[in-house]
């Protein structure tokens, strides 16, 4: 297994750190890919001293392949058992901004959509898809408009997301079904095609046009948790890539 630290260390303790992941690194190595860089191994690099007398990494607040943004990591098991609790009352605050494609007609929408895998209730040729249905998981997250600007590629928006509860692609699958996709999302807002073609090897350049970007728009850019009796909270900037674009004239 390949350990890169290709990550920023934005605060540690002696039980927990959090890192500012960059988009493309995966978090965990998948079975079939074991020689790919992960945010895992770099810590096991960046940490091994620690490890070495005793020390476990719990990676609390996990992201996609293509999301940047902080991630919180304890240290040893008391510690993500600490976490876990907070994360399972739904006391973390979490805030992701993403870039979407259009103008919501609504600056703050709350959308309170059952969520499951698309596969479970019909044909889907992408097994990660989840969609919108009654019989799914339930769960919440909150949006707000913050910016609304144009340029030469159409009408976009950054979204500020605060979702309430931790299912898969939940603010993806939630921004897809309020028709505000996230731009460069290979999955929600068509057909998949761009995905099943990454997958296969290589992007169409259809595929490139409709995306507009390399990696879907979305960074987690705000952590918040009780520690020690008090509130600890962490923030991340927009990430080059979109700051450019959200930027742009």
């Amino acid at each position: 297994m390949s350990a890169v630290c290709e990550f920023r260390v934005v605060d540690e303790s002696a039980d927990w750190i959090v890192v500012e992941k960059p988009a493309h690194l995966v978090v965990h190595p998948a079975s079939d890919k074991f020689s790919e860089p992960t945010l895992l191994s770099g810590l096991q690099q960046l940490l091994a001293f620690e490890i070495a007398n005793g020390n476990g990494l719990s990676i609390l607040t996990r992201l996609d392949r293509e999301t940047s943004g902080l991630v919180l990591v304890a240290k040893n098991r008391e510690t993500a058992g600490h976490f876990s609790l907070q994360l399972q009352r739904r006391e973390v605050e979490k805030e992701y901004l993403a870039v979407v494609h259009g103008w919501p007609d609504w600056d703050e929408r709350q959308v309170e959509e059952s969520i499951l895998r698309a596969g479970e209730v019909g044909e889907s040729p992408i097994w990660l898809r989840q969609r919108v249905h009654s019989e799914g998981r339930k769960c919440s997250t909150g949006f707000r408009v913050e910016r609304r600007f144009e340029n030469q590629r159409g009408c976009f928006s950054l979204v500020r997301c605060f979702p309430e509860s931790g299912r898969m692609h939940q603010i993806r699958v939630h921004l897809e079904h309020v028709k505000h996709s996230i731009i460069g999302d290979k999955i929600y807002g068509d057909d998949g095609r761009a995905y099943l073609e990454r997958v296969a090897g290589e992007l169409s350049k259809e595929s490139e046009r409709r995306l507009i970007l390399p990696r879907h728009a979305l960074h987690a850019t705000r952590l918040a948790v009780d520690w020690n009796g008090e509130k600890i909270e962490w923030r991340s900037d927009l990430p080059g890539d979109l700051t450019r674009f959200v930027e742009v004239d």
